[in-house]
């Protein structure tokens, strides 16, 4: 049986140089060679690469998808071999990371200068958005949820957690009072954040099961954590929000936690989530311990 890496490395260039003598000249392989492996890597899937011409080579729809994992594979496979023969075992290469846009910039981005000192080979794309980026599709290699996660194939790790608060200003409970109880909610303004995994733009839960909620309403939804803690600040209404985004105002008093008859959902995960691979990147496993490791028995503040 031919190697199965050098037909891979085969069918890579040849789709990439679009001719079997342009491949063989490229590797140092006559045509004859460059022939075999492709046949070889047809007989053994059972389907064809390559649509063949006097005049032109394309690639099948097979071969498209096949071409999709070589250049997926390939390369670990190269890092795999370098790092063994250069006598250690690091991680190394572009790592894409994407984060919601407020935890990625509270608490991910400062703490990118550490993990680049322990790991100097990686280099790290961080990407911030508030919505459910297809991380597949997109091409991340990890993405940072927050909240309930949604039944899919990638895999997760929870590397930290945060407790919910609702909380206003001073100036907003001074205006319209402070409600004692979750059903007084129903009289306020209350702000909602429209991509909650939890709450919806009408409907806020309490409870540790969430099993409590109560119809809300308000002037104001927005689709950032941040954008909507500043409204809250200004005396727009009432929030329910993660610790993480409310820790500096609730020490500097410009929002108030509010003591309701039941508490906010006490605990939301934050979850590393990844493609379920055989085998884990390296980098990717080498980002998920550091996370894990520095939010470790702390909620993120």
């Amino acid at each position: 049986m031919l190697d199965r890496v050098l037909g891979m490395e085969v069918f890579t260039r040849t789709a990439a140089r679009g001719s079997f003598s342009a491949a063989a000249r490229s590797l140092g392989l006559s045509p004859t060679m460059v022939t075999k492996h492709i046949v070889s890597l047809e007989d053994r899937l059972g389907v064809q690469l390559f649509q063949r011409t006097t005049r032109r080579l394309s690639l099948t729809e097979a071969g498209r998808t096949y071409l999709d994992f070589c250049s997926r594979i390939l390369p670990e496979i190269e890092e795999m071999e370098k790092a063994v023969s250069s006598g250690q075992i690091e991680p190394r290469g572009l790592l894409r990371v994407n984060a919601p846009l407020s935890f990625g910039s509270l608490h991910i981005a400062p703490a990118m200068a550490e993990f680049s000192r322990l790991h100097p080979q990686v280099t790290v794309e961080l990407g911030l958005s508030d919505r459910m980026v297809d991380m597949v599709e997109e091409g991340w290699d990890l993405t940072i949820r927050i909240g309930r996660l949604v039944e899919s194939s990638l895999k997760a790790r929870q590397i930290a957690s945060t407790q919910m608060l609702v909380c206003a200003s001073p100036i907003y409970l001074k205006a319209r009072g402070t409600p004692q109880t979750v059903a007084e909610l129903a009289n306020h303004n209350c702000l909602t954040y429209t991509l909650s995994s939890f709450n919806s733009l009408h409907r806020w839960t309490f409870g540790d099961d969430g099993k409590i909620s109560v119809t809300i309403s308000g002037t104001l939804r927005i689709n950032n954590g941040e954008a909507l803690r500043n409204a809250a600040i200004a005396g727009h209404g009432i929030i329910y929000e993660p610790h993480f985004l409310l820790s500096d105002e609730l020490r500097s008093g410009s929002l108030v936690a509010l003591p309701l008859d039941n508490p906010p959902i006490t605990e939301l995960g934050i979850h590393a989530v990844y493609a379920p691979t055989r085998q884990v990147p390296l980098k990717t496993r080498a980002m998920i311990q550091f996370l894990a490791a520095r939010f470790k028995g702390n909620h993120p503040v």
